[in-house]
């Protein structure tokens, strides 16, 4: 294999003398004037300077807290042994609105009689949950 020669060390580094100091024939240092003399390497990269879009303020926002029929299966025993869910006969009665629920999704199956109090409730968990005997009501 060749030898390769050792680089003397330079002042210069190759670019004569004053136009070699700084940064400032390339544009800037890193991202800098990359709206301006770097653009090229941005165009394709879409729209990158300015804002854009809108934010809405945290006020209007609201995230709905939904809950599904599976979520309610799994935990209708440890509610009613700790008191959020009372049982009478075959019906569970489930105040979900006060639990911190917004909205009833219909994944999973009803396999008792449950009435539930909530805000909202999608079609097919309405469904199902009379189809198993129970209530959906508007709290």
């Amino acid at each position: 294999m060749p030898r390769r020669k050792a680089v003397k060390p330079s002042r210069t580094r190759g670019r004569g003398h004053k136009k070699g100091r700084g940064a400032g024939l390339r544009g800037g240092r890193g991202n800098a004037g990359s709206h301006k003399t770097k653009r090229i390497m941005y165009e394709r990269v879409g729209r990158v300077w300015g804002s854009h879009g809108f934010k809405r303020p945290q006020t209007v926002v609201h995230a709905n807290n939904a809950i599904n029929l599976k979520t309610i299966e799994e935990n209708t025993d440890a509610w009613v042994s700790e008191g959020m869910a009372t049982k009478k006969g075959k019906v569970i009665s489930i105040n979900l609105k006060e639990m911190g629920y917004d909205k009833l999704l219909g994944t999973g199956s009803a396999s008792q009689a449950y009435k539930l109090t909530i805000s909202a409730a999608s079609a097919k968990a309405v469904e199902k949950t009379e189809a198993a005997g129970g209530e959906i009501i508007n709290g």
